[in-house]
């Protein structure tokens, strides 16, 4: 089976993205045991990954990515039925 090169791209991305939720999902399994907040955990990891996102991308793409995640929350993509502890 043959891929082109932007679906090679796509591939290696999700990869990519999937193991990075793997390694968000178990620290905040380790925040959760260690008795913090969900609230706590979650204001710490965005403010960590939009510090990270200024230092090495621009102002321009962190505006589009907090858009693009206000797009998702409004529209019901994140499981709405949770319940915040």
């Amino acid at each position: 089976m043959e891929h082109g090169s932007g679906e090679i791209d796509a591939l290696i991305r999700e990869e990519k993205r999937l193991t990075a939720i793997e390694s968000q999902t178990e620290a905040w399994a380790e925040g959760l045991s260690a008795g913090i907040e969900p609230e706590i955990i979650a204001e710490a990891a965005l403010t960590t990954a939009f510090e990270e996102l200024l230092r090495s991308c621009n102002e321009d793409i962190a505006l589009s990515l907090i858009e693009r995640i206000r797009e998702k929350v409004v529209s019901g993509e994140f499981d709405a039925g949770r319940a915040c502890h």
